[in-house]
């Protein structure tokens, strides 16, 4: 590891100037129309409805990112914006309603003809598949396709990576070993779902679980057809479900999709499928990206996670039709490591917390506006339960590092002096690596000496994402961001929090919590039918977890989005924690 060698303190600096260069010029519409076609379809018009509304098909829609795939396996997906990009190609029983905004939350049949017949007990769910869905060589997709795909969760040791809930409603004590152990002669050994028949799928949950229609809309619940199985090298080629087929991929280098011609959109109704070829482009220059959009030679970020400062400055002054400044349901934090000394000692990790400099790190991620408000906890507002709980008096500290409580906390854990430590953040994340060197320079004031050590954000699940790599490397404190999967508590907060979620790979309870009062509490909220009455649940689980302070929340993360004056139907959907609904986007050619 080798530390990230800048000057750390002229960039936290200049961030504040280019913050309020910033706020000045949104407030005066700077040199672009919120109105003017000719710079897209004005100002905000993807938060507010559809931009560009059109159903014009044709022509090429070109994005650009500057992060790959973490996998285009749709089983070992996680990274929202794949999920989202992942539409094009992989279908599922049940998806979300192509509308903007919350409306995007709604759950509509897919392969399905209609949401699933649930049992008085909550625990089974029948679907019926509809007539005329086809794999990319016209073969029909069926039952059994639906449920090998979802089988290929269990084989971690092969495939590993993708959210685990299915897994977990299913089979929780994990008797079943994934179709590659699978001693059946159809590799579909897996009991708890049943295939009478080509066109019948029902689903045995171990316990009731209000969030499981949620759980198959993910990519997790994609099809995959076991003749067309690769394995491991599934991600090179996956098998099309979808109105779009791969032509091509080169992992961290880009991707060429062509249209299906066995996909009818009689059998589909959610996606547009409005261009004629998809390209993605991957470029590390997060600067050069940025460029890149303004001039016209691609319409869309894939990434989805903002434009950098110098970017958003020049497009607010220039192009400020062609931008929409977008609230997510992100958070921005950090985990911190309770495996990884001295962060086995709470008053350690609260040492963190209150040297911390949220004001700082708020402004190198862009101020109020391009970046998002402050964070006290972990839980967006978006999700029922979520509170203005702040137990180490962030707001009231106006987000700047309480010295006097940090060095009390060090004291308490028996490091008066302070300790060393490393800082994991994603070099192709804009902002990433400079909050964690803002981070770094409030650390030292309270003597935690910090090495920053930048890694590619496509390989986290393998390096954030194994506790091993996470000991071995000495990672205590590690940068990343997290949206709702679904939702409610259950869909953002479980994987992050649970002890019965942590994985030896693509494991993302970074932290390893596993505190019994907190998985009962899971256990509890699940057992509500009423949202409201789960939600009270997952406030205390939010409070409970914050009190261990375990992870360290910065920013409500907001944003500001490119989007190309040639981009058609573009519109923030809830969703897809606020980035644009990519199935529903077209070009004017």
């Amino acid at each position: 590891m080798k530390p990230l060698r800048s000057s750390k303190s002229r960039r936290v600096a200049g961030a504040a100037v280019v913050v309020a260069a910033l706020m000045s010029t949104a407030a005066c519409g700077g040199g672009g129309s919120d109105s003017d076609s000719s710079e897209g379809a004005g100002f905000n018009a993807g938060t507010k409805s559809v931009a560009a509304k059109s159903a014009k098909k044709g022509g090429t829609l070109k994005f650009i990112g500057k992060q790959d795939f973490d996998s285009t396996d749709p089983q070992r997906q996680y990274y929202g914006f794949a999920w989202d990009f992942s539409r094009y190609y992989a279908r599922q029983l049940i998806s979300y309603a192509p509308k903007p905004g919350d409306a995007s939350a709604e759950l509509v049949p897919d392969l399905a003809t209609a949401n699933g017949k649930i049992s008085e007990d909550g625990k089974r769910y029948e679907y019926t598949l509809r007539d005329g869905v086809t794999w990319e060589d016209g073969s029909p997709i069926t039952s059994k396709d639906v449920k090998y795909g979802i089988e290929r969760i269990w084989a971690q040791d092969v495939i590993s990576g993708g959210p685990g809930y299915l897994r977990q409603a299913l089979d929780p004590k994990e008797t079943y070993k994934g179709p590659y152990k699978d001693k059946s002669a159809d590799k579909l050994g897996l009991k708890a779902i049943e295939t009478p028949d080509d066109k019948t799928i029902i689903f045995n949950l171990a316990k009731a679980n209000g969030d499981f229609e949620q759980m198959l809309a993910m990519p997790t619940g994609s099809p995959v057809k076991r003749e067309k199985d690769t394995g491991a090298k599934y991600p090179l080629k996956p098998f099309s479900s979808g109105p779009y087929k791969f032509e091509s991929y080169t992992p961290k280098k880009g991707a060429v999709l062509v249209r299906n011609p066995k996909w009818s959109k009689a059998s589909d109704s959610i996606r547009a499928a409005l261009p004629d070829k998809i390209t993605v482009t991957i470029n590390t220059n997060i600067e050069a990206i940025d460029k890149l959009l303004i001039k016209g030679e691609y319409d869309v970020d894939m990434n989805g996670t903002g434009m950098s400062q110098s970017g958003r400055t020049e497009a607010l002054k220039q192009h400020k039709g062609n931008l929409d400044n977008i609230e997510t349901s992100f958070i921005r934090y950090v985990d911190i490591a309770t495996k990884v000394a001295p962060f086995d000692k709470v008053d350690c990790r609260k040492a963190v917390l209150y040297a911390a400099d949220y004001k700082s790190m708020q402004d190198v991620r862009g101020g109020p506006q391009a970046g998002g408000e402050i964070a006290t906890n972990m839980l967006p507002k978006s999700i029922k339960g979520s509170d203005d709980y702040d137990p180490y008096g962030i707001l009231a500290r106006k987000g700047k590092p309480d010295v006097a409580k940090a060095k009390d906390a060090l004291k308490k854990c028996g490091k008066p002096a302070g300790f060393s430590t490393v800082i994991s953040a994603r070099s192709n994340n804009p902002g990433e690596v400079q909050v964690a060197e803002a981070l770094q320079e409030s650390l030292k004031a309270v003597g935690i000496k910090a090495e920053v050590d930048p890694i590619d954000g496509a390989e986290s699940s393998s390096i954030t994402g194994s506790p091993a790599v996470v000991k071995k490397r000495g990672y205590g404190l590690v940068m990343t961001g997290w949206g709702p999967d679904f939702p409610t508590g259950q869909g953002f907060s479980q994987p992050l929090i649970d002890g019965r979620f942590i994985e030896p790979n693509g494991n993302y309870n970074v932290s390893e919590t596993n505190d019994p009062k907190i998985n009962g509490l899971f256990d509890d909220a699940l057992k509500e039918t009423d949202p409201g009455a789960a939600g009270e649940i997952y406030k205390k689980i939010n409070h409970a977890t914050s009190d261990l302070a375990v992870q360290m929340p910065f920013i409500y993360e907001k944003n500001f989005t490119w989007r190309s004056s040639r981009l058609t139907n573009a519109y923030s959907s809830a969703a897809y924690n606020g980035r644009y609904d990519f199935a529903s986007l077209g070009v004017v050619k």
